[in-house]
C-alpha cells in the first residue's frame, strides 16, 4: 500500500512550524527578604578544653605497695637473712625462694603468683608441685624473688627453690623429691647458631647448580 507523492505533498504543506526563537534568555532574580548587613558580623565562640588529671596510685601499683610492706614485714631482714631458703635455676632465670609456714600464699617479686605468670595452668601447676607432692599445699606460704629469662623458666627455677627449701625442712623430703625429679638441676639450653647454618644445626637448602 503505497501513498502517492501528490498526497504526502499535500500533507507536508499543511504542516507549520514557527521559526522564531526568543533572543531574551531566562533570568532568575531572588531578592533576599533580609541583608546581611541587618547582622552583627560576630566571630564564632572559640571551644577550649580544660583536662585535669588527678594524681593517684594505680590499683596494681596500690596492690603491690601493700604486698611489699606484707613481705617485708614477713621476712624481717630480708631474703638473705631467712633459713629456709633456696635457689633454683632454669635456662636464664635465677630465683630465690623462701618458705614459712602459712596457708599456701604465692607472692612472685612482690605480686600474686597467678597475676605473675599471667593465669598459665602449667606454669602454676610447676611451683605448686613440690609442696603438693609432699601434701605441704596449705601448710607453707612462698615468697619468690626472681629475674632473668622468661616466664617458663622462672616458674621452672621457682620449682627448683622451693624443692631445695624443702630439705632444710626435713632429710626425709629428699627421697620422695628425688623420685619426682624435682631435686634435678635441668640444664637444658638453647644451642647457639653456627656460621654458615641458619640456626644451630639447620642449613641452607643445597643447591647442585
Amino acid at each position: 500500500m503505497a501513498m502517492s507523492l501528490s498526497t504526502l505533498t499535500s500533507s507536508f504543506s499543511s504542516l507549520s512550524f514557527s521559526s522564531q526563537v526568543s533572543q531574551k534568555p531566562y533570568s532568575l532574580s531572588l531578592t533576599p527578604s533580609l541583608k546581611s548587613s541587618q547582622f552583627p558580623k560576630t566571630k564564632p565562640p572559640s571551644l577550649t578544653v580544660v583536662a585535669t588529671v588527678v594524681a593517684g596510685p594505680l590499683t596494681a601499683d596500690l596492690d603491690t605497695s601493700n604486698l611489699e610492706k606484707y613481705v617485708k614485714s614477713r621476712l624481717p631482714g630480708g631474703f638473705a637473712a631467712q633459713t629456709l631458703i633456696g635457689t633454683g635455676r632454669r635456662k636464664s632465670a635465677i630465683a630465690r625462694v623462701v618458705i614459712q609456714e602459712g596457708t599456701g600464699k604465692f607472692v612472685i617479686n612482690y605480686r600474686d603468683a597467678k597475676e605473675y605468670l599471667q593465669g598459665n595452668p602449667l606454669w602454676l601447676q610447676y611451683i605448686k608441685t613440690p609442696l603438693a607432692t609432699l601434701g605441704y599445699e596449705t601448710s607453707y606460704d612462698v615468697f619468690v624473688k626472681a629475674h632473668g629469662g622468661g616466664l617458663s623458666g622462672q616458674a621452672q627455677a621457682i620449682s627448683l627453690g622451693i624443692a631445695r627449701a624443702l630439705l632444710k625442712v626435713s632429710e626425709d623430703h629428699r627421697k620422695p623429691l628425688r623420685k619426682e625429679g624435682l631435686l634435678t638441676r635441668d640444664a637444658r639450653v638453647v644451642e647457639r647458631k653456627k656460621p654458615g647454618l641458619k640456626k644451630a644445626r639447620k642449613a641452607p637448602q643445597f643447591s647442585k647448580r
